[in-house]
């Protein structure tokens, strides 16, 4: 592997493990991280220039679907969060 493919694997593997970091769910993130770690063991032999392309795409979407993630799950309301948006009806008694 070229060094410059080298460093941009090895940019792209902190760069999952981070952003992996961000999901607000305990068992998501464990999953992520260890999927991550995994891929990036199980195919770090890998000496074919396509393949290590293909692979460098791959990873490149994931890395893509991971950053979408969080911002997802932030921008539909929670539902405290409509708690407080709840406005109290008088009933006209004093």
């Amino acid at each position: 592997m070229a060094a410059s493919s080298r460093a941009q694997v090895l940019d792209l593997y902190r760069a999952m493990l981070r952003e992996s970091k961000h999901f607000s769910a305990y068992n998501y993130r464990t999953y992520a991280v260890r999927r991550i770690r995994d891929a990036f063991r199980e195919n770090k032999n890998v000496k074919d220039p396509v393949e290590i392309q293909t692979l460098v795409n791959k990873a490149k979407r994931d890395l893509g679907i991971i950053r979408r993630q969080p911002k997802k799950r932030l921008s539909s309301p929670h539902p405290s969060h409509l708690l407080n948006q709840v406005k109290t009806v008088p009933t006209g008694k004093s």
